[in-house]
């Protein structure tokens, strides 16, 4: 099962969000979440509110009896470009500069993982005959 959300018109360049998006590629929604709120950048902002709306349409999509929040993970994160805002900087000498207000779309996919059961290794007790020593100990 893979669920979607997508975010558009962010106000950022598509750039510096894609630097913050590649730290959680591929984590846990949980621990992605929990990066996200530590990292010290704007973009991280859009990203988290973008990921908690995936995980709320996984959980509405499907129900919690069948999903558990602890089985999603971050498949894929594109971050696209957006339309640019373009306004008009004065300078000296009647000349003009052009200021580019970069937007992005922001689209992030999760995906259900059943967690790996792995059974502990029965490990046999090898006894020592009565009567003998330990190589190391010496007289």
């Amino acid at each position: 099962m893979e669920v979607k959300a997508v975010s558009r018109y962010v106000r950022m360049s598509p750039r510096k969000i894609r630097r913050v998006a590649d730290l959680i590629k591929g984590e846990p929604v949980d621990r992605a979440l929990g990066i996200l709120q530590l990292t010290q950048k704007a973009a991280c902002k859009a990203l988290y509110k973008t990921l908690k709306s995936a995980a709320s349409n996984a959980i509405a999509s499907e129900g919690t009896a069948k999903l558990k929040v602890e089985n999603l993970f971050v498949k894929d994160i594109q971050i696209d470009g957006g339309p640019t805002w373009k306004r008009i900087r004065p300078v000296g000498m009647g000349r003009a500069y052009m200021i580019r207000k970069r937007t992005a779309h922001i689209s992030i996919s999760l995906i259900e993982k059943k967690p790996k059961v792995v059974e502990p290794v029965a490990v046999k007790k090898t006894r020592r005959p009565s009567g003998t020593e330990s190589p190391s100990v010496r007289s």
